[in-house]
Order: C-alpha cells, then sequence, then structure tokens
C-alpha cells in the first residue's frame, strides 16, 4: 500500500470534500469537530505531519476546514457532518413504560424473524452489545419490584390498598432514578437505538428517507464543484445510510467530469439491519454499491471494536455479493497492534470509546489513519490501491432474508 508522503512538488494543494455521517447519536455534531481537533493534534505530532482547523468554508449545517501539510504536499479539506441528530432525539423521547413496550418488540423483531441466532454466528460482541440493554433495563425493572414489593408488603400491615400504592409508587420511583443513571451506563440509549432499526422490520422509517434524500443534493453539488476526491464517511449506523444514499446517487447518474467519488465506512453495523425480514432496500443497495467501479468502497473495523461486525463483509454476509462484486475492500484497524500496549490496557474495556477509534489517533499507526484519509494527499482508491483484503474476514452468506426491492 502508498504511504501519503509524496517526493511530488505541486503548486495547487489537493483538495477534497469530506461527507462524514455519525450513526445514531443525539449529541450535536460540533463533538466531532473537537474530536477531529483533539485527536487530530495527537496523531500530526505522532506522525510528523501538519493539520490545522478553521472555520467551515462550505455551505451546510455544520462543517470545519482542515490544512494539511504532508511533507511537500499540502492539503485542503471542507468536511462537513450530515447531521440527523434531531431524529434521533425525537426518536428517544420515550417514556419508561414506552421503552419496556420497544424492548418487547425489538427483543421479538429479532428472535421471531430468526435474525438474532444468525447474527450470534457472526460476532458474538455485536450480538452482547444488543443484549446489555434488555438485561440491564429487565434487572432495573427486577430490583425496582422487589424494592416495592418489600416496602409494600410494610405498608400493607397498616392497610392494603396502602401497600399496593407504596408498591407502585416505589416501583416508579426507582425506574424512574434509573432513568436518570443512564448517562452512565447507556442502558435506554442502547435500547433505543436497536427499537430504532428494528421498528419497521428493517425498513427505514418514512422521517429518516426523507432526511437521506436531503443529504444527496450537497453530494451531488461538490462533484463538480473542482475537488480532487469526495469522501463520504459512514460511521456505525451511518455505514448503512450511506450505502443507500450513494446507491440512489448512482442511479441518478453521476454528472459529467465528476469528481472522484469515494466511501470509507467505519465500525459498521450493517447485519443488525440487513438481517431483518423488511431490509429490503438496504440489501438491494449493498448488492447494487458492491458492482459499481466509480466509487471505491473500503470497509475498515477491528476485532477489539466490540460493537462492531468486525471484518464482516457485509455485502456477502447478507447473501447478496453478484457474480460481479468489487466491493467493499475489508480491512483491519488492527487496535491491538495499532495502539501501544499502555493504551490498548487503558481502552480495552471502555466498549464505548474503542467504538469511536476509527476516529481518533493511534499512537502506533499502521496503515489506517483517519487523518491522513480524510486531510492526506492520496485520494483513497489510490492509497489502497494493492492492498489485499484481511485474511480473516467473514464472507459466509447467513442472512436468512436475501430478496431486494
Amino acid at each position: 500500500m502508498q504511504t501519503d508522503h509524496s517526493t511530488a512538488q505541486t503548486a495547487a494543494p489537493f483538495r477534497r470534500r469530506v461527507f462524514y455521517i455519525p450513526g445514531y447519536d443525539p449529541i450535536h455534531p460540533r463533538r466531532y469537530r473537537e474530536l477531529y481537533r483533539k485527536e487530530g493534534r495527537d496523531q500530526a505530532q505522532i506522525s510528523g505531519y501538519g493539520l490545522e482547523l478553521t472555520p467551515k468554508t462550505t455551505k451546510g449545517p455544520y462543517g470545519w476546514h482542515v490544512a494539511g501539510q504532508f511533507g511537500a504536499a499540502r492539503v485542503e479539506a471542507d468536511i462537513e457532518v450530515l447531521v440527523w441528530s434531531d431524529i434521533v432525539k425525537t426518536s428517544m423521547q420515550q417514556g419508561i413504560a414506552a421503552t419496556y413496550l420497544q424492548l418487547l418488540r425489538t427483543a421479538w423483531a429479532y428472535i421471531g424473524s430468526g435474525a438474532l441466532f444468525r447474527l450470534m454466528r457472526l460476532r458474538k460482541g455485536p450480538m452482547i452489545a444488543a443484549l446489555y440493554p434488555i438485561v440491564f433495563l429487565l434487572a432495573q425493572l427486577g430490583l425496582a419490584c422487589l424494592l416495592g414489593w418489600g416496602l409494600g408488603g410494610l405498608a400493607a400491615m397498616l392497610h392494603p390498598v396502602l401497600g399496593w400504592g407504596v408498591a407502585l409508587a416505589v416501583i416508579w420511583a426507582a425506574l424512574s432514578l434509573f432513568r436518570r443513571w443512564d448517562n452512565k451506563i447507556f442502558a435506554y440509549y442502547l435500547m433505543h437505538d436497536y427499537a430504532y432499526s428494528a421498528q419497521a422490520g428493517g425498513a427505514n422509517p418514512p422521517e429518516l428517507e426523507a432526511r437521506m434524500a436531503a443529504f444527496r443534493a450537497p453530494l451531488r453539488a461538490s462533484l463538480t464543484e473542482g475537488y480532487d476526491e469526495v469522501l463520504v464517511v459512514g460511521h456505525s449506523s451511518g455505514a448503512h445510510l450511506a450505502v443507500s444514499i450513494l446507491s440512489d446517487l448512482l442511479r441518478e447518474g453521476l454528472p459529467e467530469r465528476a469528481t472522484a467519488l469515494a466511501f470509507l465506512s467505519l465500525g459498521q453495523v450493517v447485519p443488525m439491519v440487513s438481517f431483518l425480514p423488511e431490509a429490503r432496500r438496504l440489501r438491494a443497495d449493498l448488492a447494487y454499491l458492491s458492482a459499481q467501479d466509480n466509487v471505491a468502497w473500503v470497509d475498515v473495523t477491528a476485532p477489539g471494536d466490540g460493537c462492531a461486525f468486525a471484518l464482516c463483509d457485509p455485502v456477502a454476509v447478507t447473501g447478496v455479493a453478484p457474480a460481479d462484486k468489487r466491493w467493499p475492500l475489508v480491512v483491519s484497524a488492527a487496535f491491538t497492534q495499532s495502539l501501544s500496549p499502555t493504551r490498548w490496557f487503558a481502552l480495552r474495556w471502555r466498549f464505548f470509546r474503542l467504538h469511536f477509534q476509527y476516529l481518533c489517533a493511534f499512537d502506533r499507526p499502521k496503515d489506517y489513519d483517519y487523518f491522513q484519509i480524510t486531510a492526506g494527499p492520496l485520494p483513497l482508491r489510490q492509497r489502497y490501491a494493492g492492498r489485499t483484503a484481511s485474511k480473516s474476514r467473514i464472507e459466509t452468506p447467513l442472512s436468512g432474508y436475501r430478496d431486494l426491492l
């Protein structure tokens, strides 16, 4: 694989437009700018290049500009976050009772369809992550009922009706307290995440389809604005959104003399959706995008990320790989090798933090560097030209649903 340190002297900088699609995240997109600023500074110091962030120079709801210096090569990158955090926030506005109803519906969506058992054959990590909110929410309910039973029993010595009233009040108070603590344990957050994907059996909700259609407009416009590369980055759930957005864009037809187009999927959880019975749109898009030569698609995961389907080719495992399949190139970020033993020891049990490591600095970087990909002088296709896919990738078709639109 080629490195980013070019010896060629160029008068004009390499120009890139980056569209970042977050996963299911209710946080304001400034979080991603500050993460890029901090981690990019650290990676630049470790790897010996320069990065400077300044306010955005393009239209759009949120983004920033990066000036990169890689040896003799200069780069100008405009990075924009495609925001759907408002949709996420709305979907999370569920009461306690509604969340427990979501739990039952989501569990049935995966168990009743058989998807759960097939997903468990891929990677255990993301399935443990999926079961985590169910176990915690049921444990919270059990503990709340136990407290209600105990205190209600004491109150019932005075009057049976009082006992029932106290029991119900204690149960509700305990569940409310657990919910206020969720910013530390994330049980409600993860439950809403999985429920959002499963609510229609894997089909995109109407409000999400409308937002994805809106995302295509700035993406299409950027293809004729003189950039050297337009790069779409989809992280976590944002990866399967990007698959459909790019597929729709390509079906519409690219403009004449369009800029080189590339797609980087990071920490993807595509099978959590594509294995569901109504995910026909996503399965069709996976099959279509995998055969297109006018977009370079590199999929980066790491076995150390317990929240992602690490090294699982999302097209192949879904069982929709066409005969002329070209993409994605499945490679590993190799956390245990690209992080020093000290750093890995500090992070290995911080599962949610590790799920964002793809966007962060590595103190022993190998061939994956998020900042060289987004602000370096090589296009994604050229950067990974000749790179072989990970030998430990999983390509076994396991989905029970393979019908397309």
